[in-house]
């Protein structure tokens, strides 16, 4: 007897090689599916079998949360504002998106003809750290929240120390304003170099400088995301990392 699951379409994208990648094999398979499904896609497929995955996303973030949150308090002794930051940053959608990347996501996704159009763009990264979310939703569904924190770490806690590394639980601009005064002992200005277009969609291309030398570029819809486009090119020409932090390690006894 033929299920939903039997349709070309989602046979077509063999989704057991991704259950194989993240080694975990689902109980419920449609729930791996829809979480995959994008809202665009049903404009286009009226009659396709499955819902979208923004309720998936919703448990998802949540989920993904407390995970993050569960571990940085087991493991470290930190106060609440740095650990804040930390997870912050493990959860952003830059990170997560990353790690969609990683896992090979991209090519299970079910989007209409224009969002398919968008790969390689912000709207698709948005769009893959979204369906991680939406992921970890469907795996907590199916498997429950231990498998569900087995997969957290391995995806996304990983990425913990290379965060600490490179200063990346500070935004662009703090990191590099920083580096600057560490380094250097001046404060880095932004500088409007160019406006486009009309008053309602104007695109802003920002410079950073040091004293009257420009470092980087940044383009963006509005003056902050241009400055931060620009700030995290700086960072990259100047190989400049976050301020040092002190780690502290909890240990079985230490006080909550």
């Amino acid at each position: 007897m033929k299920t939903k699951l039997d349709s070309p379409e989602i046979k077509e994208k063999n989704f057991s090689v991704l259950e194989e990648k993240i080694g975990i094999k689902f109980k419920h398979p449609e729930y791996l599916v829809q979480a995959f499904v994008h809202r665009s896609y049903l404009n286009e497929h009226r009659d396709f079998n499955f819902g979208h995955n923004e309720r998936l996303e919703f448990l998802g973030d949540a989920v993904l949360e407390l995970a993050v949150t569960e571990f940085l308090f087991n493991e470290y002794g930190n106060p609440e504002g740095e650990l804040t930051n930390w997870r912050a940053a493990l959860v952003n959608a830059k990170i997560l998106s990353s790690i969609a990347y990683e896992i090979g996501m991209e090519s299970y996704l079910f989007l209409s003809h224009g969002e398919s159009k968008d790969a390689g763009t912000k709207a698709r990264d948005y769009i893959m750290a979204n369906t991680m979310e939406s992921l970890i939703g469907a795996i907590y569904i199916d498997q429950g929240y231990i498998a569900t924190q087995q997969f957290v770490t391995r995806w996304v806690i990983t990425k913990l120390q290379y965060i600490l590394e490179n200063g990346l639980y500070m935004d662009a601009k703090s990191r590099f304003q920083e580096g600057a005064q560490e380094k250097i002992g001046v404060t880095p200005v932004y500088k409007v170099l160019d406006e486009e277009g009309p008053d309602h969609a104007k695109t802003f291309k920002i410079g950073v400088f040091i004293d009257k030398e420009l470092i980087a570029e940044g383009r963006g819809m509005s003056k902050q995301e241009a400055e931060l486009e620009a700030a995290e090119a700086a960072v990259k020409v100047k190989g400049w990392k976050g301020p040092k932090i002190n780690i502290i390690k909890r240990k079985t006894g230490d006080p909550l």
